[in-house]
């Protein structure tokens, strides 16, 4: 990866763009970023790691801070650019963040969200690859191998890190290195096996869990005899390896103890059944006798009642033989009822029909009336052709009427449109003049809002120009204090500032350490140091006056800019103003206003009017075209007028004829039909009385005939002799009961056995049931004892093979966790196999450090003059600490092994220098082998004499052998002579710009 161009805009302390050109520092090999403190050294860097991840190293994203520029104007926007060369491909990222800008529109800010955009240079010029923040990460990280923190380790070098990394523990280094190589899979396999560890462990716990819950049944179906003494338990908890076989006995003494007790059980139970037997069939006996005693008691009760029903069973014989006879008879009885019924019926509607007839026709026969009728439907028939005349001679009349009120209709419009269209010419004239005094009223109000905006406008800057007249003498004089309170801060500063001078020897001697060199004269010796004076001024008194200072000058130039805001402001508003004084222009304003409101007014009515002559004109010419067509109307009119008078005179002289004496045709048709009805029902009526007649006398014979044949005398008798069905029925019903019940009777007193029980002693049968009950309530414990025996062996025996089943079960269970334990407890480094106590990730952390130790001796060695060597250890640290990643440094000289954090200012840094490299080659392998051209050193360069300096700078300058660059961090004033490459953060009240210097050139 090679650095090419990094531009940065309103980020950090850079406000205005800037572009640093990697390509023209990287010739020399090495170069040097310097620049006072807050200059923004530190965040040039940040903005390569922004540009490449989206985000600045992790120490330096404090929650609240933000990237934007201070100094930056409001509208310019935070932007970072970067081009670089990763994976043989050129590409250019450029990032912005989110970031607040003025609204385009109105007053306030808007967020803008964040900003990403990735592209490629190719034979064709630059091309974009894509501007999603996700896509272009997972892109960065694949082409460099590296996640943000290794970036940060790697490229970076931050060296105050690297010397906590030799003087810090095992853990503390083992966080570093398991962010730089990645480790987790190996933490991952530690907790994976943990995690197997509990749940065997789990699996064992719920098998012995299982164990004892079938115990418990056990001890549960043996009913907690007594007799089980051997419970085991009590004493026994899950992991117990005695379990097993306790419960096992337990469970065969369980079951023999159940064994016997169902053979008890099943002697006494045979012992009951022959009992039971025997009260049984006593009391079978017994219900046996009281029933056949009860019978011979009960049929001797029903004789005596059957031989004194004996004169009523001979009654209802008689009448029910009488009944028999009466109904051959009562179809002829019913025929004739009918018969007469009938007859009466027809007589009476005869008499009610000849009394409607008029008196020649009153004693009229059939023929006659037949006659008649058929001499009345002839008349009907003539009527009902003239009826079609008179409806039309109506309708005659009806368009007549009709015609009468159109025609006055007709007159009427006509009449009130002729005076209508008198009036038009005056008419019109009124509209025309209305809609050109609105016209007149719409152009004067133009003129006027054409000259109301201007107006209105010059009066608003007047009130501005007043308004920002009074701010700027109230600016003018805050500018005036500020100038003054500045002014004093500075004068405040420099007096503390030459006061700390003066004192500066004894604020040098507080730093001084017995036995280390003093960074003036080089003396490790301190006979005399200078002692502060009363009143001594520190540093922190110097800079809080500085601060003052500093933040006075700010807000004397805010105000300045606000004041020549106001001013700008005033000068635009007194352009736009002119002359006249606000109170004129209010005058003018309100004069134009009123002309304009009043001279709208009247234009609005403009389209009123036009609407209204529009529509009168569309009247007249309806009106006109009216007139024409009433006048062809009414002619036509006169003809159909005269048609229908002929027509409906012949019409008349036919009518005359046919009505005779009826008002009308219609009601002579009616006449004519209730003639007829009348007729026709008179002849209908004595039609069915001779019918009816003959009838009846036919259903007397008959009725005759049927008596004599049935032993009736009369047919009055038989009449009487004639009963119902039902109670035919039930007479037939009660007989029946009785030759039943006699028929019973003798075949109980055939019967033998109840004769002979009668002449027995009387039955006990409750008490032989209350022996057989006593006996059954023996029986059904002793069968209850035995099932329940029986239930216990069974369930024992089940209980049993599921105790065994688990207990087989947990075998496999307990080998798999003691061999899941045994694993977990080696990777994790609390096993007794584990001598060193080395947890998996430590160890392989181990490898890692031990490469690191021998990469970084090389550099090492060279920087110490073959004097120091960096060695791991993997001894045991004291108390419980682990081991596995140790660090000592070998000293050449004195030949003994010490641990790092012995190391000076000095060769702690030429340890960490050579560590950060060491530890950049080894990630760059484990990254894949990406090549890292550029390289950043932060600081560390202060602690080293002139030699030590130069040995570093040399070592540095062997990276070029792998054709890399180095950028040092630092404040240190002799690398600006050594290092001819330099890139200089200027540090100014606007914000910091940055300057290249190449062997004292500056651009």
């Amino acid at each position: 990866m090679r650095l090419h161009r990094l531009r940065i805009t309103a980020f950090g302390p850079f406000a205005e763009p800037q572009t640093i050109d990697f390509d023209s520092l990287s010739g020399a090999g090495i170069f040097l970023l310097h620049g006072p403190t807050g200059a923004g050294k530190t965040s040039v860097l940040d903005a390569v790691c922004y540009a490449l991840y989206g985000s600045v190293p992790g120490s330096r994203q404090a929650p609240g801070t933000t990237l934007r520029s201070d100094h930056a104007a409001p509208d310019t926007p935070t932007e970072v650019t970067l081009e670089l060369t990763a994976g043989g491909r050129r590409l250019e990222i450029t990032r912005r963040p989110e970031q607040d800008r003025p609204k385009k529109r109105g007053t306030g800010t808007t967020k803008d969200k964040a900003q990403s955009w990735l592209r490629e240079h190719t034979a064709d010029g630059w091309t974009a690859l894509s501007r999603s923040h996700q896509e272009i990460g997972e892109e960065v990280e694949q082409l460099l191998g590296m996640s943000r923190e290794q970036f940060c380790q790697v490229v970076l070098l931050p060296q105050g890190e690297f010397a906590q990394f030799l003087r810090a523990g095992a853990e503390a280094r083992g966080r570093l290195l398991g962010r730089l190589f990645d480790t987790r899979r190996f933490a991952a396999v530690e907790t994976l096996l943990a995690d197997r560890r509990r749940a065997a462990e789990a699996k064992v716990r719920a098998g012995d869990e299982k164990v004892l819950a079938a115990a418990q049944r056990l001890d549960q179906a043996a009913g907690h005899s007594a007799d089980l003494r051997a419970w085991p338990l009590p004493g026994h908890q899950p992991g117990d390896p005695g379990l097993a076989d306790a419960v096992r006995a337990w469970a065969a003494v369980a079951r023999c103890s159940a064994r016997e007790r169902l053979t008890v059980a099943e002697y006494a139970l045979a012992a009951v059944e022959g009992r039971h037997a025997a009260a049984r069939r006593d009391a079978e006996e017994a219900r046996e006798l009281d029933r056949l005693q009860h019978r011979h008691a009960e049929t001797a009760r029903r004789a005596d009642r059957l031989a004194q029903a004996g004169p009523e069973r001979e009654r209802v014989r008689a009448l029910l033989d009488r009944a028999r006879r009466g109904a051959l008879v009562a179809p002829a009885l019913e025929l004739r009822g009918a018969a007469a019924a009938a007859h009466l019926t027809a007589a009476h509607a005869e008499t009610l029909a000849r009394a409607e007839l008029p008196p020649p026709l009153a004693g009229a026969g059939t023929e006659q009336l037949a006659a008649v009728e058929q001499r009345l439907r002839e008349d009907l028939g003539a009527a009902g052709a003239a009826q079609r005349a008179e409806q039309r001679s109506a309708e005659i009349g009806r368009e007549r009427a009709t015609l009468e009120r159109e025609s006055r209709d007709a007159d009427e419009r006509y009449q009130e449109s002729a005076e209508w269209l008198a009036r038009w010419e005056a008419t019109r004239a009124a509209l025309q003049e209305k809609v050109d005094s609105a016209q007149q009223a719409l152009t004067l109000a133009e003129q006027l809002a054409g000259r109301l905006e201007p107006a209105r406008m010059q009066l608003t800057a007047a009130r501005r120009r007043d308004s920002l007249a009074a701010d700027a003498a109230a600016a003018a004089g805050e500018l005036l204090r500020a100038r003054e309170e500045a002014s004093a801060a500075r004068e405040t500063w420099l007096e503390l500032k030459e006061a700390r001078l003066r004192g500066i020897a004894a604020e040098l001697a507080a730093a001084l350490t017995s036995g280390e060199p003093c960074t003036v004269c080089g003396s490790a010796e301190h006979p005399d140091p200078a002692r502060p004076a009363p009143g001594h001024v520190d540093r922190a008194a110097e800079d809080a006056a500085h601060a003052r200072f500093e933040q006075a000058e700010e807000r004397r130039a805010a105000v300045e800019r606000r004041l020549a805001a106001v001013r700008e402001a005033e000068a635009e508003a007194a352009s736009a103003a002119g002359d006249a004084t606000t109170a004129e222009l209010l005058d003018l304003t309100a004069d134009l206003s009123a002309r304009h409101a009043a001279a709208h007014a009247d234009a609005a009515a403009l389209h009123t009017a036009r609407e209204r002559l529009a529509r009168a004109e569309r009247e007249h010419q309806a009106r006109s075209s009216e007139r024409l067509e009433a006048e062809r109307r009414a002619a036509a009119r006169a003809s159909r007028r005269e048609a229908l008078d002929e027509e409906q005179a012949s019409l008349e002289a036919e009518l005359v004829l046919v009505r005779a004496d009826s008002p009308s045709v219609a009601a002579r048709a009616r006449t004519l039909e209730d003639r007829i009805r009348m007729v026709t029902t008179a002849a209908a009526a004595l039609r069915r009385a001779e019918t009816t007649a003959a009838r009846l006398k036919e259903a007397d014979g008959q009725l005759a005939d049927a008596a004599f044949k049935a032993g009736f005398d009369t047919t009055e008798q038989a009449a009487d002799a004639v009963l119902p069905e039902y109670e035919r029925t039930a007479l037939q019903h009660r007989l029946d009961t009785c030759q039943a019940e006699e028929a019973m009777l003798a075949d109980r007193h055939a019967e033998r056995d109840t004769a002979a029980a009668a002449a027995l002693p009387p039955a006990e049968p409750a008490a032989a049931a209350a022996a057989e009950e006593r006996a059954a309530a023996r029986l059904r414990s002793a069968a209850s004892a035995v099932d329940a025996a029986r239930v216990r062996c069974a369930e024992l025996d089940r209980l049993s093979r599921q105790a065994e089943q688990e207990l087989r079960a947990l075998g496999p269970l307990r080998e798999a966790y003691e061999r899941v334990a045994r694993l977990a407890g080696l990777t994790a480094g609390t096993s007794a196999d584990n001598e060193r106590k080395m947890r998996l990730e430590s160890y392989v952390l181990a490898a890692r450090l031990e490469q690191v130790a021998a990469a970084a001796t090389v550099r090492l060695l060279r920087m110490s003059g073959g004097r120091y060597t960096l060695v791991h250890s993997d001894a045991r640290s004291g108390g419980r600490g682990r081991s596995g990643l140790g660090l000592h440094v070998l000293d050449a000289w004195t030949g003994s092994e010490r641990d790092t954090a012995t190391l000076s200012g000095g060769e702690t840094f030429f340890a960490s220098l050579a560590l950060a490299l060491g530890l950049a080659d080894v990630v760059t392998d484990e990254a894949g082998g990406m090549r890292l051209d550029t390289l950043f050193i932060d600081e560390g360069f202060g602690s080293l004499d002139e030699q030590a300096l130069d040995e570093v700078l040399d070592v540095l300058d062997s990276l070029r052998e792998r054709d890399r660059s180095v950028g040092i961090v630092s404040h240190v004033g002799d690398l600006r002579t050594r290092v001819q490459a330099q890139l200089e953060i200027v540090k100014q009240r606007g914000g910091s710009v940055v300057r290249h210097r190449t062997a004292g050139v500056t651009d």
